[in-house]
């Protein structure tokens, strides 16, 4: 592990200011599973920032815990309108990031976002800082 060098995880560092640090690893943390194995944590502790498009094809970030799955009917209920996942070339163009790396921050425009309440039970989370390799620790709040 060492302090980011990848110029999108220093995009993210550059976000979250000087309160937090960009980790990036020499194994993949692209998945839940992998990143919860690289930091030793529990895969419920990783906040998986997934993109959805809604009824009028605008971005939606759900931020979600590693232990579980989007139910995506309910967030559409939440928010008012259908969404659906997005693929790979609407998640870049939403986000400025490949999937598997997708930050909660740094994005080039304003998301709608929608937080899973599992991530508020924990002291510390983690989340992806930019590249499939990389990541950072922060609180809920």
């Amino acid at each position: 592990m060492q302090i980011a060098q990848h110029r999108k995880a220093k995009k993210v560092q550059e976000a979250l200011g000087p309160h937090f640090t960009v980790l990036e690893f020499d194994q993949p943390t692209a998945s839940a599973a992998q990143a919860a194995c690289a930091i030793g944590c529990t895969v419920a502790q990783i906040a998986k920032s997934l993109i959805f498009a809604d009824a009028d094809g605008d971005p939606i970030l759900v931020i979600a815990s590693g232990a579980n799955r989007v139910d995506e009917a309910r967030v559409g209920l939440i928010l008012g309108t259908t969404i659906h996942r997005a693929d790979a070339d609407f998640v870049k163009r939403a986000t400025g990031f490949s999937i598997g790396g997708v930050p909660p921050v740094g994005h080039p425009t304003q998301l709608t976002v929608v937080l899973d309440r599992t991530l508020q039970g924990f002291e510390e989370i983690w989340a992806a800082g930019g590249t499939p390799t990389s990541v950072f620790c922060l609180t809920p709040d």
